[in-house]
C-alpha cells in the first residue's frame, strides 16, 4: 500500500546547479550549512558585489516557519498523495465482491426469462468470472505501475514546459473526479466485464496523474531546507496506516463491503479536497515565499517571484537590493543537462526502481492470498490479511522511512547498498513458500502464521529504509 506506491520518485530534476542543502528526503548534508541557508556555488567569488548583496539578503530577512505552517502543509501533501490509492486498494475486496454479485446476477436474469426458478441458478460463479477474479490483483498491479513507471519518467523531462501550479493543482482535481466516480459507482449496478474495465480505467489514471504529482510534489520540497521532504515522506507512510486501521475498524463494525467502500471513497476525496485547499495556501506563506527566490529558472520569473516577496515587506532600498539574483541562478540552457543528472543519480534510482519492482511483485497480490493455518473458525481469519499483510506492512515500511532520519547506512559510494537493494530478491521465494492459497505447484513450507508475520516485518523494513535510504543519497 503506502511503501509499494509511494516514495519510488526520485525528485524531478531541477536543470541548473543545485544549492548545497538540498541533499533529499530526510536527510541532513554535512557540507551544508547549520543554517539551511542556500550556499553560494563554488566560483561565486568572482563576482563578489551580486554574491555578497544576495548572501546578505538572504541572511538578514530569512523569515521563521511560524507554528510549522509550511512544514504541516507538506505533510497533508504527502498524505493525501497517497491515502486515496491507499483507500482504493483497501477496497479490493469489495471489488472481487462487486464482479461476484454482477455475475450472478446477470447469470439469475438469463435463468429467469427461460421461466426457471430463481432459486435453480448456479451458485458457483461462470469460468469467465472465475478468470475475472483470480486476475484482479495481478491485472491491477500492472495498471497502477506501468503508468506510474511511464509518467514518472515523462515529468521528469516535461516538468519545465508545464507551470508547477497545473501540474500539482491538475492531478489533484483530476483524482478527485476519478473518485468521485468510483464512489458514485457503488451504488450503480454494471455487469462483471464493464465494471472489471471501467475499474482498471480509473486505475490508470489514478497513477498518472498520481506519478506527476508526487514527482513534482517532491521538486517543490527540494525548494526548501532538507527538512521539509521528511513530512512528505512521513505523510505518505502513515497513508497506508490509516488505511489499514480503516479496513479492520470496518470489519469489526461489521459493514457490508459496499458501505465500507462508498466511505473509503468519500474519505479519499475529503482528504484531496484538504490537500488542495493546503496547496492554495501555500504560497501565502512568507516562509514559503522567501525559497521561492532559489528556484532554478530564467531569471524572468525569478525577478518575478522576488518582487512577489519584497512587496510590501522591504523599504525602497531592500527591494532594489532584493532583485539581484540568487548566486545559484543561472538560465537553464546553461546548467547541468537532464542526461547529466540521470548519469549521476543512476545508482540511486536503478536502486529505487529494483526495491519497488521486487515489493510490488508480491505485495498486495501474492501476499493478500496467504491464509491462516491457525485460525480455524475463529474471528482471527477475518482479521489475518488486515493485520499481518497491510497494517504489518505500513507500520514497518513507517518505521523503515523514519530510520533514515537518525541513521543512514551504508554510505552512499558504498557496494552494501546495492548489494542489499539485490539482496531483497530472496523474500520472492520466502513469500511464495508461505500458506498462499490456492496452490498447484509449490509446497507449503512456512505454513504457520508467525513465519508470515516475521517475512513481512522484515520485507516491509526493508522497503521502506532502502528506498528512502536511495530517495536521500539521490539528490545529493
Amino acid at each position: 500500500m503506502g511503501g509499494a506506491h509511494g516514495q519510488g520518485l526520485l525528485p524531478e530534476p531541477e536543470l541548473g546547479p543545485p544549492p548545497k542543502d538540498r541533499p533529499g528526503p530526510l536527510c541532513s548534508d554535512p557540507s551544508s550549512g547549520k543554517s539551511g541557508h542556500p550556499q553560494a556555488p563554488e566560483g561565486g567569488s568572482s563576482r563578489p558585489g551580486k554574491t555578497n548583496t544576495a548572501v546578505t539578503m538572504t541572511t538578514t530577512h530569512q523569515p521563521q516557519d511560524r507554528y510549522k505552517a509550511v512544514w504541516l502543509i507538506f505533510f497533508m501533501l504527502g498524505l493525501g498523495t497517497l491515502l486515496p490509492w491507499n483507500f482504493f486498494m483497501t477496497a479490493t475486496r469489495y471489488f472481487t465482491n462487486r464482479l461476484d454479485e454482477s455475475q450472478n446476477v446477470s447469470l439469475v436474469t438469463a435463468e429467469l426469462s427461460k421461466d426457471i426458478q430463481p432459486s435453480a441458478a448456479p451458485t458457483v460463479p461462470s469460468p469467465e468470472r472465475n478468470l475475472l477474479s483470480a486476475v484482479f490483483n495481478n491485472v491491477m498491479t500492472l495498471c497502477a505501475m506501468l503508468p506510474l513507471l511511464f509518467f514518472t519518467c515523462l515529468n521528469s523531462f516535461l516538468h519545465q514546459r508545464i507551470p508547477q501550479s497545473v501540474r500539482i493543482l491538475g492531478s489533484l482535481v483530476a483524482i478527485l473526479l476519478v473518485f468521485l466516480i468510483t464512489a458514485v459507482l457503488v451504488k450503480v449496478q454494471l455487469a462483471a466485464l464493464p465494471f472489471f474495465v471501467i475499474t482498471m480505467v480509473k486505475i490508470v489514471l489514478i497513477n498518472s496523474f498520481g506519478a506527476i504529482l508526487q514527482g513534482s510534489l517532491f521538486g517543490l520540497a527540494g525548494l526548501l531546507p532538507t527538512s521539509y521532504t521528511a513530512p512528505i515522506m512521513s505523510g505518505q507512510g502513515l497513508a497506508g496506516i490509516f488505511a489499514s486501521v480503516a479496513m479492520i475498524c470496518a470489519i469489526a463494525s461489521g459493514s457490508e463491503l459496499s458501505e465500507s467502500a462508498f466511505g473509503y471513497f468519500i474519505i479519499a476525496c475529503g482528504v484531496i479536497v484538504l490537500a488542495i485547499v493546503c496547496y492554495l495556501a501555500l504560497p501565502r506563506l512568507e516562509f514559503y515565499r522567501y525559497y521561492q527566490q532559489f528556484k532554478l529558472e530564467g531569471p524572468g520569473e525569478q525577478e518575478t517571484k522576488l518582487d512577489l516577496i519584497s512587496k510590501g515587506e522591504e523599504t525602497g532600498a531592500n527591494k532594489e537590493e532584493s532583485r539581484v539574483p540568487a548566486p545559484s541562478s543561472q538560465p537553464t540552457n546553461k546548467g547541468h543537462s537532464i542526461r547529466a543528472i540521470l548519469r549521476n543519480i543512476l545508482v540511486p534510482a536503478l536502486s529505487v526502481c529494483f526495491i519497488f519492482t521486487v515489493t510490488i511483485g508480491v505485495f498486495p497480490a501474492v501476499t493478500a492470498e496467504v491464509r491462516s493455518s491457525i485460525a480455524g473458525t475463529s474471528a482471527w481469519g477475518d482479521y489475518f490479511i488486515p493485520v499481518s499483510c497491510f497494517l504489518t506492512f505500513n507500520v514497518f515500511d513507517w518505521l523503515g522511512r523514519s530510520l533514515t532520519a537518525v541513521f543512514t547506512w551504508p554510505g552512499k559510494d558504498s557496494h552494501w547498498l546495492p548489494s542489499l537493494v539485490l539482496a531483497r530478491m530472496l523474500f520472492v521465494p520466502l513469500l511464495l513458500l508461505c500458506n498462499v492459497q490456492p496452490r498447484r505447484h509449490l509446497a507449503v513450507v512456512f505454513e504457520h502464521d508467525a513465519w508470515f508475520l516475521v517475512f513481512m516485518a522484515a520485507f516491509a523494513f526493508s522497503n521502506g529504509y532502502l528506498a528512502s535510504l536511495c530517495m536521500c543519497f539521490g539528490p545529493k
